[in-house]
């Protein structure tokens, strides 16, 4: 992979993280294909070949409908997050297509200002790569925690 290839994965990763972490639900939206998979699983799951995860959404339209519960429906005590996502590790690519992997780590501080860690894991993707630029084709959420700190609203 090129330098300016790499560059651009590794900024696609922190432009996912900036969107989430600032609830742009928008830009959020728009880093995934329309036919995309969004997984978040246990790493005990993964590990063991089960499907069991804590979130699983297949299509756009999907997450569409994740983003209006966040924003209309869903009442919980607020909090921020904040993401710290690695630099990617390149398992695969072709032209149109990138395997990656970064590990993350998701601070949340609810209104009390004590921040916390909430999630801690890797993402695997499936990115497509064409003229619009870097887009998910599949990410697995892949979680290290024994549990999830009360729900899981946002996403990872």
């Amino acid at each position: 992979m090129g330098t300016e290839k790499y560059l651009a994965l590794t900024q696609f990763y922190q432009q996912y993280a900036v969107a989430v972490d600032q609830a742009d639900w928008d830009t959020w939206l728009g880093l995934f294909k329309e036919d995309c998979t969004y997984k978040v699983q246990s790493r005990e799951n993964y590990d063991r070949n089960l499907p069991m995860a804590a979130l699983s959404l297949k299509g756009k339209g999907m997450l569409k409908d994740r983003i209006y519960g966040i924003t209309e429906t869903i009442f919980h005590d607020p909090y921020l997050q904040l993401h710290m996502v690695s630099s990617p590790v390149v398992i695969n690519e072709s032209k149109y297509l990138i395997e990656s992997q970064a590990n993350y780590t998701v601070f949340r501080t609810k209104n009390d200002g004590i921040a916390e860690v909430y999630n801690v894991g890797r993402y695997l993707d499936h990115l497509q790569v064409s003229s619009d630029g870097i887009r998910i084709k599949s990410r697995l959420c892949i979680f290290d925690n024994d549990m999830i700190l009360n729900s899981m609203i946002y996403p990872i």
